[in-house]
């Protein structure tokens, strides 16, 4: 009787140990942080305007360019801030921040955003916004809470999100050429401009590999020449990786493509350059390469919606899913481009639209 009483307490109180700790039975969901969220999401005004606004203009009903297009038109005055990813000296979680944003956080915020439109048909949270950033800006679409984690060179952003069928790599197909003489070594030399490398130094030569692996693989983008005579295939939310002619990399900045009523491709960014700094609907695309010297090109990676069980689309549907969103093409605006005096933009540790 003693051994069946202490193994039926012993039962007890392990069935209750369990049911007080949700950890034991529901496991860490993506898009929750061991951070505050009050670290990593700022601006929750913003964000309940923004849903909002897409309940009311049903957004959701968009296809995802436009959707994502949608989102980056709402966001545009945006101040631009750099480094607003490093919110701490150890731990990487994902993170939001729509008070101010920097190039690659605004292109990615907004196709987050009409993601999670999809996800769900209503009663949006930020952790709903934090788990797309997740899927979106983390090797393999996980954040492990260590810096490495995190996709750093939109090079290498492509290939692992093409990889995973949440976007198509067009860049060849448009006539992209092998970029040639250009490497990436900047974090590995320059480690002591990042947060997190300064405060974790054993991640240097993981960074320092990582670099050499990215450089040895072909890297293709389409001359800025080339640009006028393919701007017609172009879409709505499609991402622009702007090529540097600086050798020390291959991407310098990066936005989205937007055509306006008149069937003008735009190129909407957050913008570095001193006198705005912000969120813009800037020129034509082609305009805007052949008034950035060293701007060298771009690449092109077209974003697709997750199927409805959030898991990547496999490769093969991410094509017919492709094929799907199709539109005409829509002759763009005659002419070369005039170009207009680059100023001085953010340095080469963040968009550097000056390289």
């Amino acid at each position: 009787m003693a051994r069946r009483s202490a193994l039926l307490l012993f039962l007890l109180s392990a069935a209750f140990s369990s049911s007080a700790d949700p950890a034991r039975n529901d496991p860490r969901p993506t898009g929750s942080s061991p951070l505050p969220r009050s670290v990593v999401f700022r601006g929750e005004g913003i964000f309940t305007r923004l849903v909002s606004e897409a309940e009311r203009e049903d957004w959701r009903a968009l296809p995802i360019g436009q959707r994502t297009v949608r989102v980056g038109l709402a966001l545009v005055g945006t101040p631009y801030k750099n480094w607003t990813l490093e919110i701490d000296d150890h731990i990487e979680a994902p993170s939001v921040d729509l008070d101010e944003m920097d190039c690659w956080t605004f292109f990615e915020i907004s196709l987050g955003f009409a993601r999670m439109l999809r996800e769900k048909p209503a009663g949006y949270e930020p952790e709903d916004l934090l788990r797309m950033i997740e899927l979106d800006r983390y090797r393999a679409g996980h954040c492990d809470g260590t810096y490495y984690s995190r996709l750093h060179h939109l090079e290498d952003w492509i290939r692992d999100n093409a990889r995973r069928g949440l976007v198509l790599d067009l860049t060849r197909s448009l006539g992209g050429i092998p970029m040639t003489g250009h490497s990436l070594h900047y974090m590995g030399e320059h480690w002591q401009e990042f947060r997190y490398l300064r405060h974790n130094p054993d991640l240097i030569p993981r960074f320092q590999e990582l670099e050499k692996r990215i450089s040895s693989q072909p890297v293709y983008y389409i001359p800025k020449g080339h640009v006028p005579a393919i701007e017609a295939r172009l879409q709505n939310g499609d991402v622009i990786c702007i090529a540097s002619s600086w050798p020390e990399t291959f991407t310098s900045h990066v936005g989205l493509a937007y055509r306006d009523p008149k069937g003008v491709l735009h190129f909407l960014h957050a913008t570095s350059i001193q006198a705005e700094r912000r969120v813009v609907i800037g020129p034509r695309l082609s305009d805007y390469l052949f008034a950035h010297p060293k701007a060298a090109g771009i690449l092109v990676a077209r974003p697709l919606d997750l199927p409805r069980s959030g898991a990547p689309q496999p490769a093969k549907a991410a094509e017919r899913s492709a094929a799907a969103m199709e539109v005409p093409p829509v002759a763009s605006s005659p002419g070369r481009p005039t170009p207009r005096p680059v100023q001085s933009g953010a340095g080469p540790t963040g968009c550097g639209e000056e390289r």
